[in-house]
């Protein structure tokens, strides 16, 4: 789909420094207008610090909403976030 230049959460410092990595799946509500209403840890990446960091992020980004009969819905959505270190 069309880039929505959501940004990509920050790593955080502490958790970069301690080498954690993880992939999180957050659970969005997403609501017609596209907006995140609400954002919910589906998955844990086993760190704290990594779901907060990617739930925040997620929390303010734009999503295409669905679309029923041609009609924009709410709807909810699994977002994967990763987290690697290079």
């Amino acid at each position: 789909g069309p880039d929505l230049h959501n940004p990509n959460p920050r790593y955080p410092y502490v958790a970069r420094q301690r080498g954690w990595q993880g992939r999180v799946v957050l659970r969005v509500e997403v609501s017609a207008h596209g907006q995140a209403l609400k954002v919910s840890i589906a998955t844990s990446s086993g760190y704290e610090l990594l779901d907060q960091a990617a739930q925040e992020t997620v929390q303010n980004w734009r999503f295409l909403p669905a679309q029923r009969a041609g009609l924009a819905v709410g709807g909810l959505i699994e977002v994967p976030i990763n987290f690697r270190l290079n």
